[in-house]
Formats: C-alpha cells, structure tokens, sequence
C-alpha cells in the first residue's frame, strides 16, 4: 500500500505564505478602538508637547487615526480594502472637522443668548433703554428683518425663478449665454457693492430716504443669483421624459413646465430659495447704508430708518459694556432660530407641494 506525503504549503525557504491573512476582515468595532485609541494619544502628545490648543489635539489624533486605520487595513485585510479604508478615514475626518466648528458656535450661542432670551426680550424694543444698560429687547429688529427680507424675496424669487426657467426650458444662442454671464458675475458680487449701487441710484440720484424698502432692494440683489442657480440646477435634475410624455399628449409648453417641471423640481427649489433667504438674512453692510437704525420701532419699511437684527448684533457687541455683549448673543440666537424656522417652514412646503406617487 502506498502512502501520499502532503507537505505544508509556503513560501520560499519553506516559510509560511502570507496569503493565510487573505479574506480576513477587521471587526466592525475596530474603527471605533482606534479612534479612541488615536484620540488619547492625540491628547497625550498635545499635553507633553505643551500645546495648548485642543483643536492642535484634534489634528494629532485626526491623522494618527487615518495613519493607524491605513496600517491595520494593509496588514489584515489587504492594500485594496486598505485604500477603501483609508478613503472612509478621510471622508470621516473632513466631516467631523465640518460639524464640529458648526455644533460649537451652536452651542456657545445657546449658552450665552439663553441668559437674556426671553418673552420679553422678544417683545421690548430699545426706544427707552441705553445701550450700557440691562434690559430693552429685540422687537424693532425683528420686525425690520422680517420686513426687509420679505420685501427682498418678493422681488428676487419670482425674477430668479422665472430666469432659471428661461435659461433651461427656452434659453438658446447669445441672450441665454449672456444672462448666464451676468448671473455668475452677480454670484461674486460684494453686499457693500449691491449696497453703494442702490444708494448712488435710489437715494442720491432719485433723492428718496432711508427706509426698509431701499435696503431689500439691495438685499434682493445678493439673493437673486442665487436663487437663478439654484433654480437651474434643479430644473436640470427634471427627466426629459416628463417633458416629452406630456407634450406628447399635446399639453403646450407653458402647462407642462408649470403642472409637470416645477412640482417636480419644487422640494430643491424651495431648498434653494432658502439657501438665499439665509445668504441674506444676516447681512450688516447694505443694511447700514441704506436703513441706518433706530431703537424705535417702525413698522412701516417705506419710511425712515429701520432696525434689523445683524446691525443689532453689532451695535450691541460695539457697546463695550456686559449688558450689550448679553443681548448681542441673543439677538445672535434669534437669528438662528428665525432661519431654522423659515427652513423648517420651506421643507414642509415642499412635501407638500411634491407629487404623490401612487402604488
């Protein structure tokens, strides 16, 4: 009876071949090991080399993770999934140095504007109250940033709308080029530029006053691009089957951009105006050539000068005394919680307004 030798397999010189790690994989736990694994460290090379930033501790164990990350991929489980490992790391790393400025200038707002925030704070304005001291509100502002804003999108969406339907459903030859030209020159367009043209034109030239109104037309100026853009972009998102399914059925042009392109594109749309709403919410520069200010409260934009919150944000924080800096941060505060409320209020219109597909 014969018998078979079957000899181990392995590389040269009879040593044992690397593919026995082939196929392994890390445990699903391990990035979070090694990110607190980095992070300690981080701190612990911060702490002995006497940095006293923790955003410097941060970088340090930022890269030790994506380093470590790297390394344990390349030796367990390979150099493609390495480089799939290392491309999350970064993807990772890029997102957590976004959201965690975000997330602190949040939170240090709610801390600090939470002190004075109040009903009444929101229901007080400044006519009596001197700037160095306790007490007064933010009602006249709130009042001239709804109105001036609102005046502004007034003017701009129906015109950014209407031109970004031009553009992509009508727009051909040298017009459609040129007001593209222009719409990307107005995109880079400085607030105080937009401010200075509607001062020179509305108030030197025409000779009108100060108001609400002159400072939403320069205001409608930094939003109108953008919502172009916007606009374009997501009218570009629409099929072009839509399109022909329903002038195939003899629908005109007009209907189906208006019945099928725009509640289609309406929830990107709707986001996008709001992008510019936010764009020109907290602006200071036009607001302060063409409003000025008053601790008063005017309801009327047409008609003298206008209080808003971004030049009471700043005025408060020039005050030099506690008592400014407090309601500068609620002021601050205010501001976000209008903006979310508008982006909260626009989500839900587009949900609503978007077509319902059926089973």
């Amino acid at each position: 009876m014969s018998t078979t030798t079957i000899k181990p397999s392995g590389g040269p010189g009879g040593k044992p071949a690397r593919s026995a790690l082939q196929g392994a994989q890390l445990p699903r736990w391990s990035p979070y090991v090694i990110a607190l694994g980095s992070l300690a460290v981080g701190c612990g090379i911060g702490l002995a080399a006497g940095l006293d930033s923790r955003i410097q501790w941060g970088l340090i164990a930022a890269v030790l993770f994506i380093g470590v990350s790297y390394a344990l991929a390349t030796t367990v489980e390979g150099g493609r999934q390495a480089k799939d490992r290392l491309a999350t790391s970064l993807v990772w790393v890029t997102f957590l140095m976004a959201v965690v400025p975000l997330a602190s200038l949040v939170y240090e707002t709610v801390k600090r504007g939470s002190e004075v925030f109040s009903g009444y704070f929101l229901t007080h304005s400044m006519g009596v109250v001197a700037d160095d001291e306790p007490g007064g509100g933010v009602y006249h502002a709130i009042i001239g940033t709804l109105q001036q804003v609102g005046l502004a999108s007034l003017i701009a969406v129906p015109i950014g709308v209407l031109t970004a339907i031009y553009l992509v459903e009508y727009g051909r030859g040298k017009l459609a080029k040129a007001v593209t030209f222009f719409v990307d020159v107005m995109t880079g367009i400085p607030s105080i530029v937009a401010g200075l043209f509607v001062l020179s034109f509305w108030i030197l030239i025409l000779r009108f006053d100060f108001s609400g109104w002159a400072g939403a037309m320069a205001l409608s100026i930094l939003m109108m691009p953008v919502v172009v853009r916007s606009t374009e972009e997501m009218l570009k998102l629409v099929p072009n089957e839509l399109r022909e399914a329903s002038l195939a059925l003899g629908v005109p042009k007009w209907r189906t951009i208006l019945k099928v392109v725009l509640p289609t594109a309406i929830g990107g749309i709707t986001t996008g105006i709001m992008l510019a709403v936010a764009r020109i919410a907290g602006e200071t520069a036009p607001v302060l050539l063409l409003v000025f200010t008053t601790p008063l409260i005017n309801t009327n934009p047409f008609d003298g000068a206008q209080g808003s919150l971004p030049l009471y944000i700043y005025q408060q924080y020039q005050s030099g005394n506690q008592a400014g800096y407090d309601r500068a941060w609620a002021a601050a505060l205010a501001l976000i919680a209008f903006i979310m409320i508008l982006n909260l209020v626009a989500r839900g219109i587009a949900h609503w307004k978007a077509p319902k597909t059926g089973r």
